[in-house]
């Protein structure tokens, strides 16, 4: 960017200071309307109608200005959208109308008028009275988000906003999607709750987790990789319906569907099974999607997705034989599994449970584009789901997955002590065997289930990979406000890449 179109605007700034106008010390302004109320409002105001016996007062950024001897017109943006302001000298006075010409591309002013249309039929604010709330210093560019450099608009989301309403309208509905799934599940009697961020012991997902360090107790700790076990320690204390919607930290990498910093939903429910989740993960799903789109059916990318209930249902070791005709004893082989690995050209695994995660993930998940219920996991794959009654080697586990995504994991929960150390010490000989994602066992949440945890269902949603689907954004880091982003280098230049003219 341009030195000198900076030094121009704290020009501008002096000039506004000269005449006794400093943007920075205003504290607040009264709005009494915004954008879209007044577009709304008066719709239908007739042809170079006006409304005097209202004045309005409307405040946010100005994104163009266009100047006719002694009339500005304006191009205020506020959150609601667009709304021109007609500001002349006659009406405001010679001093204020000498501030406003001052006033530039990305400044902020509130004003105050009554609304009329203009003789090109524009809907506007005809300004009574005019104040500069905020003054940009730096340019903002006209050519954001085109950009090829699309790293530019992630580190600068602040200017991504400001020029890209439709970057903003995204963020809003991510917002209200998840207030709705709130909504939702206060409705069905859960209550939230917050549990630890740093542990001890990060537990409940296979994930390698972030490190820290506490200076006050001097003891290493890591970030949580799932809300898991702690709910799980609520659902022994007797809480039965609990649930968290919070931020979760794996470090992994970075692509599409994975952020290392994303938000997740865990819901637990004493007394239900994985079938009491799989129609309450239907109904849930649903219920978002009319009430983003009106209705079950929407477009994500290429496909047409219908959260209609109810979801199919596909085994999973019967997806296997459908799709590359493996048998249930292949895949629960750990050496006819590594074989497998070969046979496909996947790089070598450090554990069964790894390899049977790789050969999913190229044999089956490219034929889920329907939302589709994966039922019926191993229990290799599944250490905290309760294994079936009639098949001792399967859990009571499923996935649900649309467009090749897993957008949730739920299982009916194992609740014996016994089985569950058993499961940790098997965990335990798998980060031996060096698979440095296999969480360290958390005996602490043992001891909990040994004081009786009811039968219990619970479920992990990705918000982030379920907010692309519904906003139709193919990639996580569009419905994230601040993903992550490596630092820019000593040699790179930190600028907006864009002049304004």
């Amino acid at each position: 960017m341009s030195e000198s179109l900076v030094a121009a605007r704290r020009a501008r700034l002096a000039a506004l200071r000269e005449r006794g106008v400093d943007p920075f010390r205003a504290t607040r302004f009264d709005v009494t309307a915004h954008a879209a109320d007044l577009a709304t409002r008066y719709a239908d105001l007739g042809e170079q109608g006006r409304s005097e016996e209202t004045d309005w007062s409307i405040a946010g950024r100005i994104m163009a200005a266009r100047g006719q001897g002694k009339v500005i017109f304006f191009d205020l943006h506020d959150r609601t959208g667009r709304f021109q302001l007609f500001v002349r000298a006659n009406d405001v006075g010679d001093d204020a109308f000498a501030i406003a010409k001052e006033v530039e591309r990305g400044d902020i002013v509130g004003a105050t008028g009554f609304v009329f249309r203009t003789k090109t039929g524009e809907l506007s604010l005809h300004v009574r009275t005019f104040e500069v709330l905020g003054k940009s210093l730096q340019p903002l560019p006209d050519k954001w988000h085109g950009l090829t450099d699309v790293e530019k608009r992630y580190r600068r989301r602040y200017v991504d906003l400001i020029v890209n309403p439709p970057v903003r309208d995204v963020m809003i509905q991510r917002s209200r999607i998840v207030s709705e799934m709130r909504r939702f599940i206060d409705a069905q009697g859960f209550f939230e709750v917050e549990t630890p961020t740093l542990l001890t012991i990060a537990g409940g997902a296979t994930a390698r987790p972030f490190l820290t360090h506490s200076n006050a107790l001097d003891i290493p700790l890591k970030l949580r990789i799932a809300t898991e076990l702690y709910l799980k320690r609520l659902i022994v204390g007797g809480m039965e319906r609990v649930y968290e919607i919070g931020r979760t930290f794996r470090n992994e990498g970075i692509d599409r569907t994975h952020n290392p910093e994303f938000t997740m939903l865990e819901l637990y429910a004493a007394f239900w099974d994985v079938h009491d989740m799989m129609r309450f993960n239907e109904a849930l799903m649903a219920h978002l999607a009319r009430a983003v789109h009106g209705s079950e059916q929407f477009v994500f990318g290429e496909d047409a997705i219908s959260f209609a209930t109810p979801f199919r249902r596909l085994n999973y070791l019967a997806a296997f034989e459908e799709y590359a005709g493996i048998t249930r004893e292949q895949l629960l082989d750990p050496g006819a599994c590594f074989a497998l690995l070969r046979e496909y050209g996947i790089p070598e695994s450090p554990t069964h449970a790894h390899a049977l995660d790789k050969l999913f993930e190229r044999i089956v998940e490219p034929h889920l584009i329907e939302p589709t219920f994966v039922y019926g996991y191993p229990v290799v794959l599944s250490p905290l789901a309760k294994r079936m009654k009639d098949d001792p080697e399967i859990t009571e586990r499923y996935e649900l997955f649309a467009a090749h995504m897993e957008l949730s994991n739920a299982f009916t929960e194992l609740n014996d002590p016994d089985d569950q150390r058993r499961r940790f010490e098997l965990q335990l000989a798998e980060r031996a065997a060096g698979d440095e994602e296999v969480p360290e066992p958390d005996w602490d949440f043992v001891r909990a289930l040994e004081y009786g945890m009811p039968p219990t269902a619970g479920i992990g949603i990705g918000v982030d990979r379920l907010v692309m689907m519904l906003t139709n954004n193919g990639s996580i880091r569009d419905v994230l406000l601040f993903p992550l982003q490596r630092p820019l280098r000593a040699d790179e230049p930190d600028d907006d890449g864009e002049d304004e003219p």
